[in-house]
């Protein structure tokens, strides 16, 4: 089989990834082999590759918005069968033992594993995945169209569930990405009203088509007040400029696994009349099995741009400069 490894760990470029080819993985006890359709291409990936994470190294094969069909299935799997067609997340399992697991809070676990990054990803002819932790996924959707509900599809619900806000609340978005575009559909469905905060004209105008009320630079204040926010762009420097814009009682979530470092938060500005500041860790099962059944009904559609296996570079490369509107997608076979 085909796949895409990390060659090298540091500042995007040609060598990146090289292409290898290799015999099929061998599922094993609770794990199945999927052949894949499609994989989406995640900001994360690029923090993996550039070696933003601890424990990035070369040999990694990235991607972690899967979808295709089980070709075999490993000892003890009952549920799963071949042809059925999955899709497989970030999360390849949590340890069901901690005490954030024991709780429901597998996110939180204290020794996940997660996929395109301790365990062999998407960005492959095929993929070995736990069984347990992998979604059915309906024959109606374009796997293209699927593949980002599987990261920025549930990281986005996952954030937007947080804030708690309900209908006629005012949202903020800021970085308008694959998430955000889902995120601001979402909301829309809610009957809240959403400003969005991006640089660069394509992205403003991207959010201006997706229905934003307000669209505007970072530094630009939307003419009320927010009642949630939620970063999704890596810019730390952000974080204040967005809690000064915040209503009181206001919360603000930074929805990324990376952030650039924060400054100096004077309280009464920015933190005092209850605001709050937090963020979001990976997700559970039940987010992604809640996200998806919303998105069955047709109200959240991604934006995809479409790319061979071969080209994941520079599907990477236009995503790092902005040049993508909603999501890009790898389509690797089906």
């Amino acid at each position: 089989m085909k796949k895409m490894v990390v060659a090298r760990v540091g500042p995007l470029g040609f060598d990146s990834l090289s292409v290898e080819n290799t015999p099929e993985p061998v599922p094993g006890s609770g794990e199945v082999l999927v052949r894949v359709e499609a994989c989406g291409v995640c900001r994360t990936d690029l923090h993996v590759i550039e070696g933003d994470l601890p424990e990035s190294a070369p040999g990694i094969v990235p991607g972690h918005e899967v979808v295709g069909r089980v070709a075999k299935t490993g000892p003890g799997v009952s549920d799963l069968s071949p042809g059925q067609r999955v899709g497989v997340a970030w999360l390849y399992r949590s340890c069901g033992e901690c005490r954030y697991c024991r709780k429901g809070a597998e996110n939180l676990c204290v020794s996940p594993l997660f996929t395109g990054y301790h365990r062999p990803g998407g960005y492959a002819e095929a993929l070995v995945a736990n069984a347990a932790f992998v979604y059915p996924l309906p024959e109606n959707m374009p796997a293209e169209q699927l593949a980002p509900l599987l990261c920025a599809g549930i990281i986005g619900y996952r954030a937007l569930s947080r804030l708690g806000l309900s209908r006629g609340s005012h949202l903020g978005l800021y970085g308008f990405g694959a998430s955000a575009h889902l995120v601001l559909q979402m909301a829309r469905d809610q009957g809240m009203r959403v400003s969005v905060g991006s640089r660069g004209d394509r992205h403003q105008a991207f959010a201006r088509s997706m229905g934003a009320d307000w669209v505007g630079g970072p530094a630009e204040t939307p003419e009320e007040p927010l009642d949630g926010a939620i970063l999704f762009a890596p810019a730390g420097p952000l974080v204040l400029p967005i809690l000064r814009r915040l209503d009181r009682g206001g919360r603000l979530l930074i929805a990324g696994i990376h952030l650039s470092d924060i400054p100096a938060i004077e309280y009464e500005p920015f933190l005092f009349y209850e605001k709050s500041l937090g963020s979001v860790t990976a997700n559970t099962r039940d987010d992604g099995r809640k996200l998806l059944e919303w998105a069955s009904k047709g109200t959240i559609v991604p934006r995809t741009t479409v790319y061979p296996l071969e080209e994941a570079v520079r599907a990477l490369r236009d995503l790092k400069e902005d040049r993508i509107e909603g999501a890009a997608v790898l389509k690797v076979g089906g």
